[in-house]
């Protein structure tokens, strides 16, 4: 661990390419092991949760070789996955863990796949009931927690009904489909991030949808392609914040995923005023991408929503740490709901983000599902907290950057479990701007 200061600053300036999108790296990084043959991954993201996704590939006797940000997966296809020699280590990441789970409850043999302190306290049997019910048998410590131990099998077609918004769980018993004999239907009550259902027919994979939910038919080849990730907007919106509270910045975040269901705060943000200009709108695979210019000038604050729940939520779930810090900026405070699912992330966010907030002078009140934050004059600054989470490192860093006395992360390294590049960017749009500490 090392310790980090972030101080404040007048502005920031400059134009910033945020690391090819997690979650749509982990997919493609995925399909394209199912896929028979070879594809090619252009800007995968450099986080190290996709890094792990690659290792536990390598596990299964997928063929990866990488230059720069391409990445190159080679593989005998789904059938002809090997059976692992040792666990697989999914390291921090949740998503590699839970989409892994459905590839392998189709394989033949037994396979074990855990991660780090955090990941192992994180809960599993939201994807462990759907895969049992498709033939797969899981075992996992006191019944839901990792390391998992699966006992794979020819799996069959279930059509299930997701009892939380979740696009890993969904994605996980999607990607089991492809190897079950029959339909596999994933019902939402709540759209959630929608990259896999995009990926699919890129991989030639048909995807059915109507009212009832999204469906594969399997047991389905998956083709091997060439396709480029777009910059991760959860990445970006650090920047699009501390832009925005910073007035006199301007800032391009380039080639910028704009997916709608992960683009929430975004839509919010212009929705009250907010100076973002979407430039060079564009097409990148399946997924929609353009550059964000952002100039600062906190008049957006008083109409921006002074409550924020419902099926906003899975849209901005990974946004809700930066969120809480522009939530002390506006005049009306702001009040986060239905977001339990915090609780159980890489940290569980809720207390993280008022424990900190509190630390900082924020007197904000934690909720068994949210926050409730009040506006303050002036930010004044303290030891933050990260609890090994990256979001929250990163989030407490934009308001050191608008804070009276800045602040002091106990722990900056856990920023590169999805941007290893965050520090050297804030160093590159602030170095154009004193220092209000005059450091």
């Amino acid at each position: 661990m090392s310790v980090k200061r972030i101080d404040p600053v007048d502005r920031l300036i400059g134009g910033v390419t945020v690391p090819g999108d997690k979650s749509i790296s982990h997919r493609y990084a995925i399909l394209g092991a199912m896929a028979e043959g070879e594809t090619t991954v252009v800007n995968f993201s450099s986080s190290a949760d996709c890094h792990s996704t690659l290792r536990c590939l390598a596990g299964l006797g997928i063929g990866l070789e990488g230059e720069g940000s391409c990445v190159r997966i080679t593989g005998p296809g789904w059938r002809d996955l090997q059976p692992p020699a040792s666990t697989l280590d999914a390291g921090n990441s949740g998503t590699t863990l839970r989409l892994l789970s459905g590839v392998l409850a189709g394989r033949p043999f037994v396979s074990r796949i855990t991660g780090d302190d955090s990941l192992v306290r994180r809960p599993m049997r939201r994807i462990i009931e759907p895969l049992s019910l498709m033939g797969a048998r899981i075992e996992a410590r006191q019944g839901e927690f990792p390391p998992l131990e699966i006992y794979g099998t020819h799996l069959k077609g279930v059509e299930y009904k997701l009892p939380v918004a979740s696009a890993q769980v969904k994605s996980c018993i999607l990607l089991a489909g492809l190897e079950a004999t029959g339909e596999t239907t994933v019902v939402e009550s709540i759209p959630s991030r929608d990259h896999t259902e995009r990926a699919l027919p890129l991989f030639g994979v048909p995807v059915f949808r109507d009212d009832t939910g999204i469906s594969v038919k399997g047991p389905c080849d998956l083709t091997p392609v060439t396709v480029s990730v777009p910059g991760d907007i959860s990445s970006a919106m650090f920047w699009v914040v501390a832009a925005l509270l910073l007035p006199g910045s301007r800032v391009r975040c380039q080639a910028v995923g704009v997916n709608p269901t992960r683009a929430a705060l975004l839509e919010l943000l212009e929705e009250s005023g907010a100076l973002i200009h979407r430039e060079a709108p564009r097409q990148v695979g399946a997924e929609p991408v353009c550059d964000l210019v952002v100039e600062g000038d906190e008049a957006f604050v008083d109409g921006f929503p002074g409550e924020i729940g419902g099926g906003w939520i899975p849209r901005l779930i990974d946004e809700i740490p930066v969120l809480a810090v522009l939530g002390s900026r506006l005049p009306h405070g702001l009040y986060v709901r239905d977001a339990a699912e915090l609780r159980k992330k890489e940290s569980d966010r809720i207390h993280a983000v008022v424990e900190n907030l509190r630390a900082v002078g924020v007197p904000a009140d934690e909720l068994e599902d949210g926050f409730r934050i009040p506006y303050v004059p002036e930010v004044g600054g303290g030891l933050v907290r990260t609890f090994g989470d990256h979001r929250i490192a990163m989030a407490f860093s934009v308001l050191g950057l608008i804070s009276r006395e800045g602040v002091e992360l106990d722990d900056a390294d856990c920023v590169a479990v999805s941007y290893p590049e965050f520090f050297e960017n804030l160093q590159a749009l602030s170095g154009r701007a004193e220092s209000k500490s005059g450091r």
